[in-house]
């Protein structure tokens, strides 16, 4: 067991130790879809959602669902995020949720990025799911991500998408 940097030799968690790790400043851009059924997309391009404007809503659970990351995964590192931005936008009939993360720090904001996607998607489904429930999210992925050890990374240079 003593090869997984997420536990012990004895096979029991641990928090990875980042104390020598250089503070540096990160950030991170995830990316996720909800394909809405046309019934749905005709309600909220007019703005006549009963428990109100998916949108914002959605963008606000995002931001505070990318903060309570270390609550939600397992091992990660509770950082102080400088920055976290969450917007919604209707295209066609699908919704892109995109979240940028911040901070200064000596650990990465990828998951807090993808965390902010995904509970914003989990809030429009949740917001909209009285019209219809055949939403589907889908490809939450990250986009990319800058500064630390590993460096810049960028899903188009990987994927070429």
């Amino acid at each position: 067991m003593s090869d997984y940097t997420h536990f012990d030799k004895d096979g029991r968690p641990v928090l990875v130790d980042v104390s020598e790790k250089k503070t540096t400043k990160r950030t991170a851009l995830a990316e996720g879809w909800i394909d809405l059924p046309q019934a749905i997309a005709d309600v909220v391009s007019q703005g006549g959602v009963k428990k109100g404007d998916p949108f914002s809503v959605a963008e606000l659970a995002g931001i505070m669902g990318a903060k309570k990351t270390p609550d939600l995964i397992p091992l990660c590192h509770p950082i102080r995020i400088d920055n976290v931005s969450v917007r919604c936008e209707l295209l066609g009939s699908s919704v892109r949720i995109i979240c940028e993360a911040t901070a200064t720090e000596v650990t990465g904001v990828e998951m807090e990025a993808l965390t902010g996607v995904s509970l914003a998607a989990l809030c429009f489904y949740d917001m909209c799911k009285g019209i219809d429930k055949g939403m589907v999210i889908r490809d939450i992925h990250l986009l990319q991500k800058t500064g630390g050890k590993s460096g810049d990374w960028n899903a188009k240079e990987r994927y070429g998408a």
